[in-house]
């Protein structure tokens, strides 16, 4: 069994280790507020791992997060602690899982840029100790303090119970998104003593996280908490409404065999089981397991994060918005099929890719048009990518830009050399690039000069915006705002480039019928 997180937590952190004795290595501490931190200094940066940010919530399942209690003794934040418990190889699972990793320059008081990343993972998936998200090169490169933290993921954060009869569980749709108030909360009141900013707090995450960062900019309890947002490849155009929330519950707690007189069982039921009944299908989509996501509840979410328009409360944040040329290949490219497909074969295949409502024998004839030299599978995999996620980023920037706010719109389109290119500018390929870790286990990057080139000129990109709220610099052309209708865009290339509406055919093709964001 796990020890909990209040045995570990006063100085005896998970797979902690004693600070090591190297000449280039020391044990820094920082006085918070909230007592002691002892961290490891190697090679310029400091690194805090697995400090908490709220109390344990294992004893309080669906309600939102507490702000962590101080301590006595000092806290060896030397290793990663746990992630929210979900379905995969994740390692260090617990239901206590609200902890910060910091990396900085340095402890002094200081007034350094802070990067807050937010993991990916669909709001179900993954955490902040991925070896692609280490912050040690951006700091170094930029002189600035960057977080990952964990939070409660699937059923635990995004179970929307509400109306079930029990009062305390009346949040319970949208408590992975309180967590992420209360981590940014801890940051305004504590980073200044870890050498950040509060007051230049910038959130960047990717899929997933870029999808929970349009919903904090929404969301009433994170205002004023950061003060730049980058989404990677992550929309959330639409919420989940009430109904769906409770549609998915229902078929959960079907799949638990639960039934409603004995509801409150969920408070004591083993993490194992909740983690077993994520498998249920949705019965909402046509595929797939139970899909959570934020819910507009009206208490933590009042309206949807990006329609029908941008938030107003945000108005007022610069805000970066990119994608990758071939998002969809990362979920697709892997099925050698698809690289051998027909023209008869290419409609009934594309169908259930498109996730809009468009037939898909218009959309291929369209394309045809469009790139007379184009085969089969290069339309399906194109056609993917434009329906999905990268509609949304246009939905998002559009109303960025009807709103007047400062927007500006990259597209990756550097192909990655895996598996001899078959992936092309896949999803995720932005991270490696932008924290500079190309060799990192799950990157798509190259790791030739041109590729290391190209992740100096991102990751200048993105700490430029961080330090000035304007992402321009000298390795870039002049990166113009996104504004209608030219719609500029950076083409992250070798060499960068900006372009005016690229793939502006795709995208007024795609523009012909609604967009709802899948699940919602």
């Amino acid at each position: 069994m796990k020890p909990s997180r209040r045995s570990t937590l006063l100085g005896l952190a998970a797979a902690s280790v004693a600070a090591p004795a190297l000449a280039n290595r020391y044990t820094p501490v920082v006085r918070t507020s909230l007592g002691e931190v002892a961290g490891v200094h190697e090679d310029g940066v400091s690194r805090f791992f697995g400090i908490p940010y709220g109390e344990p919530v294992a004893g309080r399942r669906f309600q939102p997060p507490l702000p962590v209690k101080p301590w006595q003794d000092t806290l060896r934040a030397y290793a990663f602690r746990e992630a929210s418990p979900q379905r995969g190889d994740e390692p260090n699972q617990a239901e206590d899982c609200l902890y910060l990793n910091i990396w900085t320059p340095g402890v002094e008081a200081g007034c350094r840029p802070v990067m807050v990343y937010i993991h990916g993972g669909a709001y179900s998936t993954g955490s902040g100790s991925a070896p692609l998200y280490d912050g040690r090169r951006m700091v170094r490169r930029g002189n600035v303090v960057v977080v990952t933290l964990n939070h409660r993921l699937n059923v635990f954060g995004y179970l929307s119970l509400a109306g079930l009869g029990v009062k305390r569980w009346a949040d319970s749709g949208n408590v992975g998104q309180l967590d992420l108030v209360l981590a940014l909360q801890w940051i305004r009141d504590h980073i200044r003593t870890f050498g950040g900013d509060p007051e230049r707090v910038t959130l960047f995450g990717q899929s997933g996280g870029g999808a929970k960062i349009a919903t904090l900019m929404a969301t009433p309890a994170a205002s004023g908490l950061f003060h730049r947002a980058i989404t990677m490849s992550g929309q959330q155009v639409t919420a989940s409404e009430p109904r769906n929330a409770r549609l998915r519950a229902q078929a959960y707690l079907d799949a638990l065999n639960l039934p409603p007189e004995r509801i409150e069982d969920l408070e004591t039921m083993p993490v194992e089981r909740l983690i077993e009944g994520l498998a249920a299908k949705d019965p909402i989509l046509p595929f797939g397991s139970i899909y959570f996501g934020p819910v507009r509840d009206g208490r933590t979410l009042e309206r949807h994060p990006f329609s029908p328009d941008a938030p107003p409360q945000s108005a007022h944040i610069p805000m970066i918005i990119g994608n990758t040329r071939d998002e969809a290949r990362a979920f697709l490219a892997g099925d050698e099929r698809n690289h051998h497909l027909t023209w008869d074969e290419l409609p009934a295949r594309l169908t259930p890719e498109l996730r809009v409502t468009i037939d898909a024998t218009m959309v291929v004839s369209e394309y045809r048009r469009l790139y007379p030299s184009w085969s089969p599978s290069e339309v399906f995999f194109a056609a993917a990518t434009a329906s999905r996620s990268w509609r949304g980023a246009v939905i998002e920037a559009e109303a960025r830009a009807r709103q007047g706010s400062a927007t500006w719109v990259y597209q990756l389109d550097r192909k990655s050399p895996k598996d001899g290119g078959k992936w092309g500018a896949p999803h995720t390929m932005d991270i490696p690039l932008a924290f500079g870790n190309l060799d990192a286990p799950g990157s798509y990057a190259g790791t030739t000069p041109e590729d290391r080139v190209l992740s100096d000129r991102v990751q200048d990109a993105f700490i430029a915006f961080a330090r000035s709220a304007d992402p321009n610099h000298a390795g870039l052309p002049r990166w113009e705002p996104y504004g209608l209708p030219r719609r500029q865009t950076m083409i992250f290339d070798a060499p960068p480039r900006m372009a005016d509406d690229p793939r502006g055919a795709e995208r007024a093709l795609f523009a012909r019928v609604p967009y709802i964001q899948p699940g919602t």
